[in-house]
Order: C-alpha cells, then structure tokens, then sequence
C-alpha cells in the first residue's frame, strides 16, 4: 500500500509566540499567518472567549500560538493556515534549559554566510561560535529566545 504524503509544520514551545513569530518571519523572508478573520468569526458566534486572542502584528490573533509560512506556498483563506513551509510557535510556561534537539539550518551560501549572520544578530539573534570542518563552514546561533540555529 503506497504511503500518502502529509503536510507538516516544525511547532517550536515560546514564551512568547507572537514576537518569535515577528523574528522568524524577517530571518526567513515568511508571512506570518493572518488568522483574524477565522478569529472573528468565531468571536461573533460565541465559539471562543475573547481571553483567548490578542493584538499582534496590527491584528486579532490567538494569545497562544503565532505562525509564519513561505509567502509561496499555499494557504487556507478562511483560517490563515499555511499548507506548506511553516513554523508554528506555542506559548509554554516553562523555559527553556537545555539544547535543542532539532534546529533549522539556513543556508546563506559561502558568499552570503557573513552578511545573513550580520543579519539575523541585528534582528536579534546572538551568535555562540563559528565552526570550520573539512564538509563546511558555519555560524551557530541562538535566536531571542535561545533555540539555536545554524547560517551555513
């Protein structure tokens, strides 16, 4: 029985979910998700308190969860959803302690490397330390939150 493929999203626990979202979305080049109009109408029937959203990024949002999504892939008009490349961020009361056990690689090129690390530390990342191996060169970094990500 061949195996169906399934859309998929990488969810990463935050503290705060909407200004990872906001970091995320200008070191990628993403969208963050627009899940007012969902949001709305689901406040207009009563389905959800108004506890449950905020004002993000100039508009309703969840107060819990923030996504950005690759501004090429599909998306779900009527919830804001991506279909494609997203990261979706969680709220989480605990912090983080320890290292990640996944991370994103972005991958610059060798002639870009140095400008996109310059990039991302104005945005608000922080670099750990520079690797050179024989299979490459690359820069380790942490975003604002301390999940660490690599400028290859």
């Amino acid at each position: 029985m061949p195996v169906m493929t399934l859309e998929w999203k990488v969810v990463i626990d935050a503290a705060d979910p909407h200004a990872q979202a906001g970091f995320w979305a200008q070191a990628l080049g993403y969208e963050i998700e627009d899940n007012s109009p969902l949001i709305e109408r689901l406040l207009g029937v009563g389905a959800v308190p108004e506890a449950l959203t905020t004002t993000a990024h100039g508009r309703r949002a969840w107060l819990d969860l923030a996504a950005v999504r690759h501004p090429d892939d599909p998306y779900d008009e009527d919830s804001g959803a991506g279909h494609g490349r997203r990261l979706l961020f969680q709220r989480v009361a605990e912090p983080k302690t320890v290292k990640n056990r996944l991370h994103l690689d972005l991958h610059a090129g060798p002639e870009r490397r140095e400008a996109e690390v310059a990039r991302v530390v104005g945005l608000g990342a922080k670099v750990e330390r520079e690797v050179e191996e024989p299979g490459g060169r690359w820069t380790v970094l942490t975003d604002p939150e301390g999940n660490e990500f690599c400028v290859q």
